[in-house]
Formats: structure tokens, sequence, C-alpha cells
């Protein structure tokens, strides 16, 4: 990327500027900057440019070059929105590397990258300059209609003064007038990061001489109430360093007239100043703690493999104590002043990490995920940016973040599938991407899990990766103890309770006679997946998707989990009128309702999306939980990512055997991971844990390998199966998705691409086939995979092969209205 620092050139130089849109084309475009502008532009300035005839967006420069284009006339830029660049330079090289790597459009990145805060608004405001003085009687016939309308009106968007002239093309109206300096063109964006502010209140300094203040009383003797409200601030005042008016009124019960009085006899002072959207609780800081032997050991090889700078996977057994050890690696970050980002797949870990991190380094922590609204991740990004935040903690798009000095990246539970983006572009892996920002920064990066990815673990073992293993519990905590309940069995003997095995429900009981907490698992949400006519066998379906109604008790409604659709619940049978309507299977809403029933005195809860939908709902249900207001917690895979209660001595696994038959390669390795890390919810703490195992399958493998933690076999077992059948971590896959609101157009556009693409690829090629789901939000899918084996071929020749391909497919006219999602390294 070339670099142009302001003073490199005279104002006089004609520079470009190659500029990333936030758009998905297939290039950047290059406009010519302004010569007023050539001392002040900056790569990763954002800036206004025209792009089209009408249309006006917030772009981003990319590069600075004195070439102009060759095949068009360079547009000028319109205005520049910073003072300093929004974006560093690695950061656009990491958009470069994403949009590369997983083939999708620079601009996506960008939308993905930015705070929405930080992006064009909907509108482009056209004012009248009144410090510019000018002869309306020079203007042509419509520049003087739309001065004429400034005038009445303060401003104008783009789609008014269209109106104004009665035509589309307005765009050189609106230039010739901004270049005779008549009008100034902005942008709402420049108001959507909004800092926020606060009132602080100081006593007149003349008042700060005793005698004055002795006056003062004496001439506020009639106002008692502004008496009341000055002896308040000069008692808070000596407690605090600084004193906002809201802290005062709500500590005096005074009112804003009383106030308002005090501030008119300039008495009081106010002062409005720029405060953090993020109040830090009270907490006392936790200065120092031990590790044990074994975390010493794990310490010295984790640095061992930074010496040797390679990145490491910590593999170490639930409630081993990894997080103490991320806590010295930050610790070590600080010190050398360098950033530490605390990657987490899930909003539900952070809330648990937030109060651990912040009880160690304070307000140094910044946290960042998608339940923050607008302003608050502008806020983040821009200390971010000024050093402020020593430490990020967030889900997968902190890696966006704009960095000053980063010395180390901590992927936590970097096997989950929350670290992929699916919809919209880019579908990027964050844990992956992080790899690349270490890269970038040359930074240490640790990934760490109790059940590592298979490919993780593969490039431990080959040498890739410094491999650290952490074997024991922290504290001599013993594993739980794991049992099955056989339900085919419980089924025949008649000794199930509803869903729950005697088994499980015998355990619960005791659980709860101990004073004692509960998790149940069940990755499925809602009340019945799906309603069936006993009698014709009728089932409710999505009117845009091809697939089944979930019920849902809390609105008696039924839901289509892919597009929203909602319908209405039925008694009686639509297609054939029976009242034989039997709801199939169950999710959490039903564990919940039949919990509740037969155990009427236990407290219970739900842990799931429908439930976690407001900004804090994931922090206060951990509350309650850790707090002991909740006796049963019923969630899906939220529960089973490394959250730490003391009290919990019971975790049942409702139904091992959905996941164990999901149509997928990776079924076997989900199943492991999320049965071995809810096991690890039990027993963290004085005593043993237990978990129950609702199984059709008991003596299935997978269950085998939970039940005695045996890691090494199943990675083996799955490398083996995974070699014989080309998939990773042997063969890279590339899964393309034709979609068409025609379903014949969608069969046809995808047998033409797989056409193509086997011409150059050959048997890589799979398919096309029908998905497990055919049809979402009425598009009909039909999916390619493309399977790359590792060695002996370029994964950047096979792109360009794929892409080339694509670029082909759109030339047919039959094609134009086939929409393609392109996904590299489907998860």
């Amino acid at each position: 990327m070339l670099k142009l620092h302001s003073g490199d050139y005279n104002d006089r130089v004609t520079l470009f500027a190659e500029v990333v849109l936030p758009l998905a084309i297939s290039r950047n475009y290059t406009y010519r900057i302004p010569f007023e502008l050539n001392q002040t532009i900056r790569v990763g300035q954002r800036v206004i440019v025209q792009f089209g005839k009408n249309k006006v967006y917030t772009a981003l420069v990319y590069q600075i070059t004195t070439e102009a284009p060759t095949l068009y006339e360079a547009k000028y830029i319109i205005s520049v929105l910073d003072d300093v660049p929004l974006v560093t330079e690695n950061q656009l090289r990491l958009w470069q590397w994403i949009s590369s790597y997983y083939m999708c459009y620079i601009g996506e990145v960008m939308n993905a990258a930015l705070p929405a805060a930080m992006k064009l608004a909907s509108e482009t405001k056209i004012t009248l300059n009144r410090e510019h003085e000018f002869d309306k009687s020079l203007l042509n016939d419509k520049e003087f209609l739309v001065v004429d309308a400034l005038e009445l009106k303060e401003d104008l968007s783009i789609s008014d003064i269209m109106k104004v002239l009665g035509q589309k093309t307005v765009m050189p109206v609106i230039k010739s007038l901004n270049e005779k300096r008549i009008v100034l063109i902005s942008e709402e964006l420049n108001d959507r990061y909004k800092p926020k502010l606060e009132t602080f209140v100081k006593l007149h300094k003349v008042y700060n001489n005793p005698d004055q203040l002795k006056e003062l009383f004496s001439i506020l003797e009639r106002a008692p109430k502004q008496v009341d409200l000055l002896m308040v601030y000069l008692h808070l005042s000596k407690l605090r360093p600084a004193l906002t008016k809201k802290e005062l009124l709500e500590e005096s019960g005074a009112s804003n007239a009383i106030f308002n009085a005090l501030v008119e006899k300039d008495i009081f002072r106010t002062e409005k100043k720029e405060i953090s959207r993020f109040s830090q609780p009270e907490i006392e800081l936790i200065k120092n703690f031990s590790l044990s032997a074994a975390q010493e050991k794990s310490l010295d090889e984790i640095k061992d493999g930074f010496e040797a700078n390679l990145p490491v996977l910590l593999h170490g057994v639930t409630a081993s104590g990894k997080t103490q050890i991320y806590i010295k690696l930050i610790e070590a970050c600080l010190k050398e002043h360098k950033q530490a980002l605390y990657l987490l797949p899930e909003i539900a870990l952070t809330a648990q990490m937030i109060q651990r991190l912040q009880a160690h380094f304070g307000d140094n922590v910044g946290i960042y995920h998608s339940k923050y609204n607008d302003n608050e991740r502008a806020e983040v990004w821009q200390k971010t940016l000024k050093n402020q935040y020593k430490i990020i903690l967030g889900a997968r798009s902190s890696v966006f973040l704009p960095f000053a000095d980063l010395g180390l990246i901590i992927v936590d539970e970097e096997h989950e599938t929350s670290f992929k983006q699916f919809d919209p572009a880019p579908r990027y892996n964050a844990r992956d991407t992080a790899l690349y920002l270490s890269h970038l920064h040359k930074a240490s990066i640790i990934l760490g899990s109790a059940t590592p990815s298979i490919e993780s673990y593969y490039n431990a073992t080959s040498n890739r990766y410094k491999l650290v293993t952490l074997t024991e519990r922290f504290g001599g905590v013993q594993l739980p103890e794991i049992q099955v309940a056989d339900l085919q069995q419980e089924r025949k003997q008649k000794s199930m309770k509803s869903h729950f095995s005697s088994l499980l429900f015998n355990e619960i009981e005791l659980a709860l006679n101990k004073k004692e907490q509960v998790i149940l698992f069940q990755n499925r949400r809602g009340y019945a997946p799906m309603l069936m006519c006993g009698t014709c066998g009728f089932t409710p379906k999505c009117i845009n998707c091809d697939i089944s109604l979930t019920y849902h008790k809390h609105d008696n409604k039924l839901h289509c989990h892919y597009c929203g659709f909602k319908d209405e619940l039925f008694y009686r049978c639509p297609a054939c009128g029976s009242t034989q309507v039997e709801q199939k299977g169950f999710g959490t809403e039903k564990i919940e309702d039949e919990l509740a029933i037969i155990l009427p005195t236990a407290r219970i809860a739900r842990m799931d999306l429908d439930s976690t939908r407001s900004k804090y709902g994931y922090q206060h249900l951990i509350n309650d939980f850790e707090d002991r207001k909740i006796d049963i917690l019923v969630g899906t895979q939220m529960v089973t990512k490394g959250l730490d209660f003391e009290n919990v001595s019971l975790i049942g696994v409702l139904n091992a055997d959905a996941m164990l038959n999901f149509p997928d390669f990776r079924a076997f390795e989900r199943s492991f991971q999320l049965m071995t890390q809810v096991s690890g919810r039990a027993g963290r703490r004085s005593s043993r844990g237990k978990v129950i195992i609702q199984s059709n399958q008991p003596t299935h493998k997978v269950i085998e390998w939970v039940m005695y933690n045996k890691y090494e076999p199943f990675f083996k077992a799955e490398l083996a199966e995974r070699s014989g059948f080309h998939y990773p971590p042997f063969y890279r896959l590339i899964q393309i998705d034709i979609k068409n609101k025609d379903q014949n157009l969608a069969n046809q556009s995808a047998e033409f691409l797989a056409k193509e693409l086997r011409n150059q690829l050959g048997k890589r090629i799979l398919g096309p086939e029908i998905p497990l789901i055919s049809r979402i939000r009425n598009y009909y899918i039909k999916t390619i995979m493309i399977k790359i084996e590792k060695e002996n071929v370029s994964i950047g020749k096979v792109k360009q092969v794929v892409q080339a391909a694509i670029d082909h497919f759109y030339t047919q006219k039959e094609n134009r209205n086939s929409l393609i999602k392109i996904d590299v390294d489907p998860y």
C-alpha cells in the first residue's frame, strides 16, 4: 500500500485517492483530491464521494497516489469527515485479507467492520453557505431554483432537490454550487456518533473565600431551599473530586428550579463534559493470586511457544483454571504497554468474564459486542484507537477494532461455531482471522479449549502450533461422574416421567433436597418443534421456507426460526378437520413448563435466544443463578460454554441422539464438544458432580469417549474418517449456494455453474445437491461443495477459477436473477 503523508506534496500537486465504498462491488474506485486537501488527507479517513449520477456515499481512503485512473475520469472528493484516520493501515490490510480469503467484496468487509454510527446516514444534506456572498443573477436556472428553495428551508436532501428540479440527474448542479462556495454538503453521519455529555457543577471560585461564603449565606437567608441545596453541595464536594448536577439533585431532593436559581445568581457554575457510556462498578481490585504447579508449568510452556513465534493451543480440561493463566498473560502484556484482545464466542460468556477481568484490571477493560448500541460501539472504537482501553473483551466482531499496539490475542473456547459469521458476507471465522491479525501486529496468540477443534489439534500435533496440555482441574476438583440413561429401557419399564428418565429425575430431586443447583441441556428452543395431525399427518410449514413451524408457548404462536414468520396455533387440523393435533418433540419451553408442574416448589429459569433478547438479559439470568435465586436452569447450547457456577452439582443432557444423528460430517465432533463442555459445569468446587446423558444409543462410541474424557481416541477416530472421506483438516472446503425464487431457474443455474466448475476442477466438485432446508425466505437453494486437497494445490488459483466461473455465470441472461453465496471453510 502506497503511503503518502502531509508535506510529501505541495498544494498544487495533483493527487488521487483510491477509496473503499460500502458496496458489494468488485473493485475500489479512484477520486481526485482537491488541492486544498493535499496537506490533510490521510489513508484511513472517511470521505464523501459521488458514485453514479445521484448517489453520495461515505467511503474510506485506501491509498493515495499521483496516478490517475485510465478507464474513467476521476471525480473530485467532496469532503473529508475526519481530522485523523479512523481506520489504521493494519486494519485495511486485514480487510483486504478477509476479502481475498473469504471471497467477498472489501466494501462488505467495511460494512461489517465499522460500527453503524460511523457509517453513512440515509441522506446527504445540502445547506446554504451563509458566510459567502454571491450574485444570484449569475446563477443558471437550475442553480437559482435550488438556492431559492434553500432560502425557504434550512437544508435539502438529494431527493428534495430532485423534486425541486423535476429531474433525477442533480449532482452536476449541486457540484457547481459547491465549487462556487454557494452551498455546503454535509452528512447526517457527522452527528450519528454523539459523545455522552454530563453537566458538572462547581461553586463560583469567589466563594472559596470563607468570608465571601459566610456573606453568601446571609444573602440567601430568605431562600431556605437554595441554602439547603448549597449545604448538600458543600458536603458532597468534600467527598468527590467532581460532582454532576444529576448526583447533586438526587442527593438533595432539590428541583431544577432551585438549582437554576443558584446558576442564574452566578453562585453555581456549570460545564458540560464528555463522559464514558460505560459506568464501572465500584469493585475492589484483586492484586495478586497464585497458580498451581500444573498451571505454572503450562504458563512456562506457553511463553516458550510465544518465544518461538508460534500460535499456542492450550488444551485444558474443564475447570482446569485456563482463565487464571490468561490473566497472567494479560498482566505480562500490560507490563510491555501493549493491548490485549480477549475473544469469546458468546455474549453470555462475556457477562461472567467482565466481572473477572474488571476485578483484576479495573477500567482498563473495554467490552465490544452486538448487544451494545451504535454509540456505545463507536465509543469503544474511538478509545481503542486512542489506546485508552488496554484490554478488549468481546465477541467475533472485536477483531475489526483499531488496535494501536496489540500484543496478545486470547481466543477462548476456540472450537465454537459462534466464531463463524454465516450471513451476510463476509463469512469469516474470527478464530482464523485472529491468527492473521496476530501476524499483522506481531502479537502473541493463544487458542484455548477443553475440546479443541479437529483442525486446531491437528495443527498442534503437526507442529504448526505449540501444544500445551493441562490435564487436572484446579484445586484438586474431580471430573464429574457421568452416567447414561437408556431411554429405550426406561420406556419399556414405563419409568419415564414425561421427558425425564427415572435416573435423571431422582438425581434432580436429590440435588434440590441438598440445596444444590441443576443445569438441563436441550439444544432446541421453543415448546414443540412441530405439530402433526394424528389423523391425516398434516404438519404446518412456513409459507416462506421449507421448514416445519415450531410452537412457542410464550405467545401461543407457531414460529419459523429462519425468516421470523408467525402463524396462529390451531386445535383443529386445517386439512381434515380432526381435533387429534399432536405436539412432536420438545424444546426448552416445554421442559421448563413440565418441571414447573412436576416440581412446583423449584425455582426454574430458561436460557435461550427467546429469554435473553434484551441488552442485559444474559447478565441478569447469570447473576440470579450465581446468587442461587434459581434452582434449575434449562437452556440451549448457551449453558455449555465456559460458565462457572460453584453450586451446580448435576447436569442433565436430555436428548443426545439429536446431536449424534445430525447429517453433517462434524456431527460427532460437535456432540463430543457439547456434551463434554456441559459436563464441565458440574462439580467445580468442593464435591464431585454428576452428569446424566439420556440416549437411545447408550453404547454409542461418542458417549463413551465423553464418559471417560477420552479426547485422544476421539481425535484419532475422527482424523481417520476425515482422511478417508476428504474432509478438513486434509482438504479445504468451499460451499457455494445458488438461490432463485423460481425453482426451475435455481436448478438450471446450479447445473450451469457446476458444469463450469467441473470443467476446470473435475472430481473436486460435488453437487449440485438439495440442502437440508431447500427453501428459505422464498428462495430455492441448491448447493455445490468444492473439496480442495491441501497438498500440491494452490488454494489461491482454485479461488481464481471459482471467481472466473461465477463471472461467466452472470454473463448468461438466464442466470442474472440467481444469487450466489460463497462460504469458504464452512463451519
